[in-house]
């Protein structure tokens, strides 16, 4: 196994990795709208989130030398259900290969985020 990690995007803000490599996969941690230069975050809205957070991802598939097409599962946590739609219309344009999904609203989100997203990607040759 290998950590992964980039400046690129933010830091993890506990005990944990970024993301691991294991064998041909990469498992990424849980992605919310902190913007890696100043560690605040940032967006009003779900789709202002949404984009940050979808662009914390490139930086990290980009660190282990992987794209969003590579992403074979995702995890997408919102706060609200409501946001459901407009998270769709920021999501599919980065995850244009449609990869296994599933997405539930939570109670709370760390540091009262609107939404949180998690990836799995394929890194080996088919």
């Amino acid at each position: 196994m290998k950590k992964v990690s980039t400046d690129k995007a933010p830091a993890a803000i506990g005990p944990y990795s970024q993301a691991i490599k294991a064998g041909d996969f990469l498992y990424a941690s849980g992605q919310i709208p902190i913007n890696p230069a100043t560690g605040n975050i940032e967006g009003a809205d779900i789709t202002a989130q949404t984009e940050l957070v979808c662009k914390n991802i490139g930086e990290i598939l980009k660190a282990a030398d992987a794209s969003y097409e590579q992403v074979v599962k995702t995890s997408c946590f919102l706060s609200e259900m409501s946001d459901f739609a407009a998270f769709n219309a920021v999501y599919e344009k980065y995850f244009t290969g449609k990869p296994a999904r599933s997405c539930v609203a939570v109670k709370q989100l760390p540091k009262d985020v609107l939404c949180e997203v998690e990836v799995i990607a394929y890194l080996g040759k088919d």
